[in-house]
């Protein structure tokens, strides 16, 4: 089978999302000019530079209550910080809670039953007892092709790992598996991990 998008696919789901799997989820916290906290997952999420440490997400789509865009992006706009919460396995429901869509003036903290952490380098929340969480300080928001499609880039101004992920001095994402987006509503959690080293090691 080939297609071009822009014709259509003819299946009865769109084959994109399934075919750039697994993509990490960046759950995106971020503090209103209101002072009310925001939590969604984008899985459209990336590290994108190590020196200094850098991370990007994409969000699609928009919300009646917002300019253009989801509460996420309008809420960075305003403030210029967010902060990417890294989602464990045992955390799925309480993310899969904060992604519905509610009015403005209420939290997805308080609808999914989460605590508030907050961060230390940026005004904003994390949330508690996640594995790790990278608090960011806006770079750029790059308007994307299409409707409502905005990418942000973010670096790094504080790193949060919780204790019993690092195991001699290496962060074992296998204490907590990683929960990961896939095709459709298919996700998946990171249980097994192999190495292989590079021509030039």
């Amino acid at each position: 089978m080939f297609y071009e998008p822009k014709n259509g696919h003819g299946l009865p789901h769109n084959p994109f999302n399934a075919i750039v799997t697994p993509r990490p989820i960046g759950w995106i916290s971020t503090r209103g000019k209101d002072g009310i906290d925001n939590l969604a997952p984008y899985s459209f999420f990336n590290a994108t530079a190590y020196v200094p440490p850098q991370v990007m997400f994409a969000s699609t789509g928009t919300k009646p209550d917002r300019d253009g865009t989801k509460d996420s992006v309008g809420n960075i706009r305003d403030t210029g910080v967010f902060c990417v919460n890294i989602v464990e396995y045992a955390m799925r429901d309480a993310m899969n809670a904060s992604s519905a869509t509610i009015p403005a003036g209420q939290s997805e903290f308080d609808r999914a039953g989460l605590t508030r952490v907050e961060c230390e380098t940026i005004p904003c929340a994390r949330v508690g007892g996640v594995p790790a969480a990278l608090e960011c300080t806006l770079v750029d928001i790059i308007r994307l092709r299409g409707a409502a499609n905005y990418m942000v880039l973010g670096e790094v101004t504080g790193i949060y790992l919780r204790d019993d992920c690092l195991k001699d001095g290496i962060f074992d994402i296998t204490s907590y598996r990683p929960l990961t987006r896939l095709g459709y509503r298919d996700y998946s959690s990171i249980t097994d991990l192999f190495s292989l080293a590079r021509p030039d090691d």
